[in-house]
């Protein structure tokens, strides 16, 4: 069972068909370090793989969500400098794109992602919450692009992501300077749903939200996330086409549809089938 592996910087809890994944280096500000590139990744997709949950809640312990990148990593990606020049920097355009992929499985998960942010949310924690489905975070929450500071332009996603979710002005702007945005200019931004007075009581209604979104079809949302993802990225005339030709093949009435009618009938919850499994190794 994937709450039942040991990792070195995450937990994972698994209830009521959601996964509460919590990053858990509060002493090193849970700072992204070699195992967590490793770690992360894995996690999400054996949970999306295996339709382990419904949604998935990413939370943080300590003062901060996240510090970003674990500078450790850019000294293990430079291990050698007896590579030929342009064979280093296709490794390096390589690097880049896995860590890339890192947090693009958020965004390919069926199933929605939810963070909880509390503190600093900072460098490669920015890349990884845009790519989430929704935000929430406390009142001292914060967000800073700070790859500017170090001298180096932003490269696992907050550039590209966030302008789909505030103003390409704002963006600029805090990609330029660096500075911190307040949660409650996030939340005016549209970049978090709502802003909460603490970790506590955030924590409690974004796992409400998540065991609502589970009480829901699995594939209603996962039809939901697909083609709100589509429609991001294309025209409304593409995005149109594409929800008759996936309403087409998914929707069927008789399955979930007619069980949510039986269930008010009896008076129940509905009860309803899981996706299927993933098997990436397997072809049939």
């Amino acid at each position: 069972m994937i709450s039942q592996k040991t990792y070195q910087t995450l937990t994972v809890d698994i209830n009521d068909k959601v996964a509460h994944i919590i990053l858990n280096r509060p002493d090193a500000l849970n700072t992204m370090n070699v195992d967590f590139w490793h770690e992360f990744p894995s996690v999400i997709h054996e949970i999306n793989n295996q339709s382990a949950a419904r949604a998935i809640v990413i939370s943080s312990t300590g003062k901060h969500f996240s510090a970003g990148m674990d500078l450790a990593v850019f000294s293990a990606s430079n291990s050698d400098d007896n590579i030929e020049l342009g064979r280093k920097h296709d490794h390096l355009r390589r690097l880049v794109l896995k860590l890339q992929d890192c947090f693009n499985v958020l965004e390919t998960a069926r199933m929605p992602v939810l963070m909880a942010i509390q503190g600093g949310c900072i460098g490669g924690a920015v890349d990884m919450v845009t790519a989430a489905d929704c935000r929430y975070c406390t009142s001292d929450a914060f967000f800073s692009i700070e790859e500017t500071k170090l001298g180096m332009t932003a490269d696992v996603g907050t550039l590209q992501r966030l302008p789909k979710l505030i103003s390409i002005g704002l963006v600029k702007e805090l990609a330029y300077t660096g500075r911190r945005m307040p949660a409650a200019e996030a939340k005016a931004a549209g970049l978090v749903n709502h802003v909460y007075e603490d970790q506590a009581s955030m924590l409690t209604a974004v796992l409400g939200i998540a065991a609502d979104i589970a009480a829901r079809s699995p594939l209603a949302v996962t039809g939901c996330k697909e083609m709100i993802n589509y429609a991001r990225d294309h025209s409304v005339a593409d995005s149109l086409h594409y929800m008759s030709v996936w309403q087409s093949g998914m929707f069927q009435p008789q399955n979930d549809m007619m069980e949510i009618f039986k269930a008010k009938t009896q008076n129940r919850a509905p009860e309803f089938e899981e996706l299927t499994q993933i098997d990436p190794l397997k072809i049939f």
